[in-house]
């Protein structure tokens, strides 16, 4: 991989259907703008269909006529009843799915709970979207040609630990341990959804995963904002404008991992400048607790449970 790689030489996507969480703002909004510069058809799912309509209107503007299509639609990812209102929403409207993006997250929030009484960190950045992959799965693997599940990661994830006995973290939360553990159940999924389709033989559907670096968004702000810190908004501040890159290149990785012609399922992309914080994606190995396959069996057994999303029925019928 060319260490240069920049959206401009991503493959021609006018054929393909995109999905993307996440997509009104930060990364979720720059992927959004590369699809749409390529001709692609855009499921923006976004909380917001306010928001996620002014995201669209402005990158209509920025790209011009490429023929793209961004179809913006909500999709709340702290509520299993808005993800699955969304996804029958998608399966009866498209025949296909090439492209499932999980981008959307929290990160370092005050402790919450989602609709269905998850930790939030863990419930909108793992549960949410390992139940809209489970419901979308049907449609992606039956997409003609290869298609791609990409899950958002972060580095914070080499600082994350599964605790099985406290998952929810009501005994003890820690803003960062439970964003640290979100990330690593977001891997331990992805490296897990693949080897399924490697034991039912699914070859034109992969799972990967990336992560950006770091990127400044507006995420850096919620945890501070949240928690009414000035001195650590401020902080967030100096550091999105002296450390960070743009959103703009942190999202290569995802771009790359959605699009790239040597990818393979169980990668993982990330920059490759100082300390994988910034630089052109590259593949790239994360910490061994992400590829504990024992703790992948029991964090994909515990999400059907709390979910209720079983993708067991749909990989029987793959073998």
């Amino acid at each position: 991989m060319a260490t240069s790689w920049t959206a401009d030489q991503m493959p021609d996507c006018a054929d393909k259907i995109v999905l993307i969480t996440g997509a009104n703002s930060g990364l979720g909004y720059e992927a959004t703008k590369a699809f749409a510069a390529k001709g692609t058809t855009v499921i923006m799912a976004c909380r917001s269909l306010d928001r996620g309509r002014e995201a669209a209107a402005d990158i209509k503007s920025d790209v011009g006529d490429t023929g793209a299509t961004l179809n913006v639609r909500d999709c709340d990812l702290a509520s299993l009843d808005s993800i699955e209102t969304f996804a029958d929403g998608i399966t009866d409207d498209y025949d296909t799915l090439d492209i499932l993006c999980n981008n959307a997250g929290v990160m370092a929030i005050p402790r919450q709970e989602t609709e269905d009484g998850f930790e939030k960190q863990l419930g909108v950045n793992h549960l949410g979207h390992f139940a809209l992959t489970g419901h979308l799965l049907e449609l992606l693997v039956d997409s003609d040609g290869e298609s791609r599940v990409v899950t958002h990661s972060s580095g914070a994830h080499e600082a994350g630990a599964m605790d099985f006995d406290d998952l929810h973290r009501e005994q003890s939360y820690s803003r960062w341990g439970a964003y640290g553990q979100s990330k690593l159940a977001n891997l331990l999924f992805a490296y897990e959804l693949q080897r399924r389709f490697n034991t039912a033989e699914v070859t034109d559907t992969i799972s990967v995963a990336c992560h950006p670096g770091y990127a400044a968004t507006n995420l850096q702000y919620r945890g501070p904002e949240q928690s009414g810190s000035r001195l650590w908004l401020a902080m967030m501040k100096v550091a999105n404008a002296v450390v960070a890159q743009s959103a703009l290149r942190g999202v290569l990785p995802l771009l790359y991992a959605a699009t790239g012609e040597d990818v393979s399922g169980g990668d993982y992309y990330g920059p490759s400048g100082f300390k994988n914080m910034r630089g052109a994606p590259e593949l790239q190995t994360s910490n061994d607790a992400s590829y504990d396959e024992e703790d992948a069996k029991t964090l994909w057994k515990t999400s059907e449970e709390l979910t209720g999303v079983s993708y067991s029925d749909m990989f029987e019928a793959l073998t």
